[in-house]
């Protein structure tokens, strides 16, 4: 297995390509442990982007697996020296793409949060720039002092290696997407009370928003602020109100989540102060949910209809689709109504399952696991 050959004890080869490699890791794992959050991330891109983009939404999926994959064979090989030559240059071209389409990410700024760590760790826009900018740095460091570097394999166990590190890489969304995501970063995961995620402290900082007005006079346009606009010229006439966040303020974990019943009421107070157990069937949209799923969904309902446990199947799709989805599936338990974005943050299945005891989160399942 191993060569008998000298090794590379240069330094910052080695702190260069472990720094690389874990960072890259990190970003593959957190993106491979779920899947559907990329494929989100990716057609919120292509959305923003608009024009042909919006074509593209149905290679999402494709391309979140792909990234995922990508990062952990490249983080992988330099973490363990496999492949370091052709790994570097590899991960060269990944970072030429890269980088530039993150700096005119920073300065469009379509999509707030970049999603480069998944719901692990949320970074902005201009953060994930410099992020690449030391992650570039470190890896011409690696590229610089590699020609020393003898692998300790031969080159057929490197390659093995590196099919093992890519058999491993694409096994982990496989199994996250026909189930859940092994490790849920989610706001809503396991554990969690609702209420307290949602509790905003009295001292909490708040929005900070600055006010701009438009005014004319002879035909010329100027702007003016709270301080100095011209109230009370008649010289002057009002044309337009901007209004701009400056400071984002205290947002809790679990935000803008509000259940709709057919009379427009909010029943989430109701949900989380519930002493007993509820269920949440989250269907974000019903004309991509499982069939299967919502007649598994359908046999649970029908057994704990007449307890004290509670069902609401909540979804963010039209009522004419609802209905039909009804008939076709032979459903009979009550819909309601939710935020696709919110939905999509509770679980990542279409149906999912969600167990709540006293405001509390106590279980999750995948439609398949019902």
């Amino acid at each position: 297995m191993l060569k008998n050959s000298s090794k590379n004890n240069n330094p910052l080869f080695h702190i260069s390509r472990i720094l690389f490699g874990l960072v890259f890791v990190f970003s593959g794992f957190v993106k491979a442990v779920d899947p559907l959050g990329s494929t989100y991330k990716f057609q919120d891109y292509f959305n923003a982007f608009g024009g042909f983009w919006t074509n593209l939404s149905g290679l999402a999926f494709g391309l979140a697996i792909a990234l995922s994959t990508i990062e952990l064979i490249i983080g992988l090989n330099l973490v363990f020296a496999i492949k370091t030559r052709l790994t570097s240059f590899l991960a060269l071209l990944f970072m030429l793409v890269m980088t530039p389409l993150t700096l005119y990410i920073a300065f469009k700024n379509p999509v707030s949060d970049c999603g480069c760590f998944g719901d692990a760790l949320v970074i902005s826009n201009w953060e994930t720039f410099w992020k690449n900018i030391v992650l570039l740095l470190l890896l011409v460091a690696v590229l610089l002092t590699s020609k020393k570097h003898k692998s300790l394999f031969k080159n057929q166990i490197e390659w093995s290696l590196v099919a093992f590190f890519a058999i491993t890489a694409l096994s982990i969304p496989i199994y996250a997407y026909n189930n859940l995501p092994q490790i849920d970063f989610l706001p809503y995961k396991k554990a969690v009370n609702i209420a307290a995620a949602m509790a905003i402290p009295e001292d909490a900082p708040k929005d900070e928003y600055t006010t701009t007005f438009i005014y004319e006079k002879e035909g010329a346009q100027q702007e003016f602020t709270l301080e100095n606009y011209p109230e009370g010229d008649s010289t002057w006439t009002f044309i337009d109100q901007k209004t701009t966040l400056i400071k984002e303020g205290f947002k809790p974990k679990i935000h803008n989540f509000n259940i709709y019943n057919e009379h427009n009421e909010d029943i989430v107070p109701e949900l989380i102060e519930y002493a007993g157990y509820s269920y949440l069937l989250v269907m974000y949209d019903i004309n991509q949910a499982s069939d299967e799923g919502a007649q598994k969904a359908e046999a649970i309902y029908q057994k704990y209809k007449n307890t004290s446990l509670r069902f609401y199947a909540v979804t963010a799709s039209l009522d004419n689709e609802i209905e039909a989805f009804k008939q076709k599936n032979k459903l009979t338990f009550p819909f309601y109504k939710c935020d696709p974005i919110t939905l999509k943050t509770i679980i990542r299945a279409n149906p999912g399952l969600v167990l709540i005891k006293n405001g509390t989160i106590v279980g999750k399942w995948h439609w398949r696991n019902f």
